[in-house]
């Protein structure tokens, strides 16, 4: 039986998210071996693959305030050096791999989504369909959006996958980044959560922590936000969030391990 799984590569993992437009060119061979070493142990696994964008898109994005609307030529010129930044560093996830012989192709979300003040209204995913039917890894990433309301903005890999989530009904989402888990009390890091539900959210929202590095699109605990919630919505899903820093965490959570943090609807 295939099962479907969508996995990120976050942003603060693949590149230096303190140095502008620097990539972890070794982490991303070894992220994308991981991958090819899952896919050919397990033939029914089907992968859809989202990436931050770290240090290349979030760079560009601060300075022209891009996800609050885009309407002035300088606002529009701001856009197009985003979206040139982050499709830079999807050049260097791909080259990745290709590397480890993995059949991949990215769907642009600036190609193909419409969103109005910032939710998806329109994209057509009969495409990333079709290509997971031929054993092609679709690929997306955070990309700048036209936005029928704001003009432009951007969208977060978090937001495209809580969209295909409900569209492509995944079993799990993995969301691999440099923390190794949800902290109760970050940046203390001592009271790792293992199991996240809604009343445990509540409890602690205000000390989940920031985005590591620069990011525009809300950091940690905008994330969880969105993870819980779409749990509530699709509570077959299963969500974990974990560090794909460290050696074969990867390979292991695509492999079925349970890593980092669940997020559940369930309370046991």
């Amino acid at each position: 039986m295939q099962e479907l799984v969508f996995l990120k590569l976050g942003g603060s993992l693949i590149t230096d998210k303190t140095k502008p437009y620097t990539p972890r060119l070794n982490k991303l061979a070894d992220l994308a071996d991981q991958i090819a070493l899952s896919l050919r142990s397990s033939p029914n696994l089907k992968l859809i693959l989202g990436h931050g964008s770290g240090s290349f898109g979030h760079t560009p994005a601060k300075k022209h305030g891009t996800i609050g609307g885009v309407n002035t030529p300088n606002e529009w010129a701001g856009f197009v050096e985003v979206w040139y930044h982050a499709s830079a560093l999807n050049r260097f996830v791909l080259q990745a791999l290709r590397e480890a012989n993995l059949s991949a192709m990215t769907f642009s979300p600036a190609a193909s989504v419409w969103a109005n003040n910032r939710q998806i209204i329109n994209w057509d995913t009969s495409k990333i369909n079709k290509a997971l039917d031929e054993g092609i890894i679709p690929v997306v990433h955070g990309d700048v959006i036209f936005d029928k309301t704001k003009g432009g903005t951007i969208l977060s890999t978090e937001d495209l996958f809580v969209h295909l989530a409900h569209e492509l009904k995944p079993t799990r989402i993995l969301l691999a980044g440099l923390e190794e888990a949800i902290y109760a009390d970050f940046p203390e890091r001592k009271h790792r959560v293992q199991v996240l539900t809604r009343k445990k959210l509540t409890s602690m929202i205000n000390n989940v922590g920031p985005a590591s590095g620069l990011d525009v699109t809300g950091g940690m605990q905008s994330k969880v936000e969105q993870m819980v919630e779409l749990a509530e919505a699709l509570p077959d899903l299963s969500i974990q969030i974990f560090s794909g820093d460290r050696p074969k965490n990867v390979l292991n959570s695509l492999q079925g391990e349970q890593l980092g943090t669940l997020i559940t609807i369930n309370e046991n």
